[in-house]
């Protein structure tokens, strides 16, 4: 498996449930993390509320000092965040954990993405950095609970640079209890994401922290 100790991880979109609550497995962890946000100030609050090994900087600083980066923005500023980036994230890997969705009295539903889905949209804007789709399903509440010290579930990983997805596999595993499991390439992204929108109305129903595990591997 390939070694990432000690690599540093920025998350942009760090202040929200998803963002706060990877980069506080990856700082229990023993990552050095750097929590991003358009505010520097609410960046740092966030860093204070995780502890040791956190930061918080702005996003254009987070997305220049960080080994890998982390994508946890919110949909309808994903691709305009990403454009103003461009320049620090080219030659990095970058992980795209965002979920196209719309919400309406009938629930959660996959919303269409030009490119395909979020992690290629990310791809398009970044030609100059290693994609890669991971984290689409990791629920935010049993991240940021410190009663849960396992997170039972498989994170599906896709990309189209077998380096960067070997990477970002064993940097699920720095989590215990996930696993990294490689899903295909970049263009299979659409069904991963979408999938988190099944995953939402399972939870909602069963009242539940839902999550996947793939069999016989």
């Amino acid at each position: 498996m390939t070694d990432v100790t000690g690599l540093s991880i920025g998350i942009l979109g760090g202040t929200g449930d998803q963002g706060k609550g990877l980069a506080r497995r990856f700082a229990l962890a023993g990552h050095p993390v750097i929590i991003g946000s358009r505010n520097a100030q609410r960046a740092q609050e966030a860093a204070e509320s995780i502890g040791e090994g956190a930061t918080g900087a702005e996003n254009a600083e987070v997305a220049a000092r960080a080994d890998i980066v982390i994508v946890a923005v919110p949909w309808d500023g994903h691709k305009e965040l990403l454009e103003s980036l461009r320049e620090p994230l080219a030659g990095k890997i970058v992980v795209d954990c965002v979920n196209p969705l719309g919400f309406d009295k009938q629930g959660p539903f996959p919303l269409p993405v030009e490119e395909g889905s979020a992690a290629q949209q990310a791809a398009a804007v970044l030609p100059g950095s290693r994609v890669v789709g991971a984290f689409h399903h990791v629920s935010a509440v049993l991240l940021l609970d410190p009663a849960v010290e396992k997170v039972d579930l498989d994170v599906l990983v896709l990309g189209d640079d077998r380096e960067a997805t070997d990477l970002v596999q064993a940097l699920a595993e720095r989590i215990p209890g996930i696993r990294g499991v490689y899903g295909g390439r970049l263009r299979n992204a659409h069904q991963v994401e979408a999938f988190t929108a099944n995953l939402i109305a399972i939870n909602r129903r069963y009242k539940a922290h839902a999550g996947l595990r793939i069999t016989d591997i």
